[in-house]
């Protein structure tokens, strides 16, 4: 075999192999395109579109920590503390894509509290993590977990004008903007006392029903909900003014006996007067009476009365950083026997919200 027969053989094994090598080529495939995430404004800032849908999401919270105190035996709960720590972490996700029937709504919140040797479960003291709404909205219906109406209560943290406000329950409510009505029915889970008759076990039945709009420098609210076992209920009534630097909120509750929309006395008047003395600060200072604070036997109210009085500040930090401290006196004159009370609570907290 000569050189040139070898070189002719060479080339030609080299041919095949090559050809062979280009036979089983492995070709790339296409990457699939990226859908990026899309901003969703029909519905104000912070939606976007979950990709491959026309769902728009907004996702939104808050993380909370707070120290509650107390001095006096008004606050002192048998021994208990002067004051408590407790964190919190709340999100909320919100889903809204049209219908024939207008905007269709759903809403989840989830909150986790933590207050070292708290209680779990407990309305006062939580040590736990809950769905604290989740609901779904459709042409004025909501059904779910929600807080109703009742939870509209002053900016301030002096007056207390209601009880419960977060319930299973089905309404219905008309808005046109300057003006609301709705009506729902709400499964009350608030136990009673020694001499209730609850008829299904403390799970009671309530009707809750609202009105309310505004008008130029003025809103207004009136409400009423009615515990259908324990047969008492409580009408509440509030108004807001804007006088001067500020806004001026005057509140009326009155309860025919203790249920779960209101247990805290016969009949109560609040008032407080919100100035922005700044673009980051606020002042609230506001006072409260309410009489029938004693509960016989039957749980009627059977006298006694209370003061409270204190102010609330409320300050901006940087863009999405609060705080806000408040500072209340209380008196109780009783007609039942206990002695008469007397005390100071507050609370601070700082808020990062998102």
């Amino acid at each position: 075999m000569n050189i040139k027969s070898l070189l002719l053989g060479s080339a030609a094994a080299l041919a095949v192999v090559s050809g062979a090598q280009a036979a089983d080529a492995i070709v790339a495939a296409e990457p699939e395109p990226v859908e990026y995430v899309r901003v969703c404004d029909a519905y104000g800032t912070g939606y976007f579109y979950i990709p491959g849908t026309e769902t728009c999401l907004k996702i939104e919270g808050y993380i909370r920590f707070q120290v509650d105190w107390s001095a006096g035996d008004v606050a002192d709960n048998g021994g208990g503390e002067d004051w408590s720590a407790r964190t919190r972490g709340q999100v909320a996700f919100t889903a809204k894509s049209d219908t024939e029937y207008g905007p269709l709504t759903g809403v989840i919140v989830y909150q986790a509290n933590f207050r070292p040797n708290g209680v779990a479960n407990s309305q006062d003291d939580q040590n736990d993590t809950v769905i604290d709404e989740a609901y779904i909205d459709l042409a004025g219906f909501r059904v779910g977990k929600f807080v109703n109406w009742w939870d509209n209560d002053f900016s301030g943290e002096t007056e207390v004008i209601n009880n419960n406000t977060n319930f299973n329950a089905i309404r219905y409510q008309y808005d046109s903007g300057d003006f609301y009505a709705g009506l729902a029915v709400e499964e009350l889970t608030r136990t009673g006392g020694e001499d209730d008759e609850l008829d299904n076990g403390g799970n009671n039945v309530g009707i809750d029903a609202a009105v309310g709009g505004k008008f130029g420098a003025m809103s207004w609210e009136l409400l009423a909900g009615y515990d259908l076992d324990r047969a008492d209920g409580a009408v509440r009534g509030i108004i807001y003014a804007d006088i001067g630097p500020g806004t001026f909120g005057l509140a009326g509750v009155w309860a025919s006996g203790p249920s779960d929309y209101y247990d805290n006395g016969e009949w109560a008047i609040a008032a407080q007067y919100a100035v922005k003395a700044t673009d980051k600060f606020t002042i609230t200072p506001a006072v409260q009476y309410t009489d029938g604070i004693d509960i016989d036997a039957d749980d009627d109210f059977d006298g006694g009365s209370e003061w409270r009085a204190g102010v609330t500040l409320d300050y901006e930090i940087v863009e999405n950083l609060t705080t806000k401290v408040t500072v209340n006196y209380i008196s109780q004159d009783h007609d039942n026997g206990d002695e008469d009370e007397d005390g100071v609570t507050g609370f601070f907290r700082l808020q990062r919200s998102f």
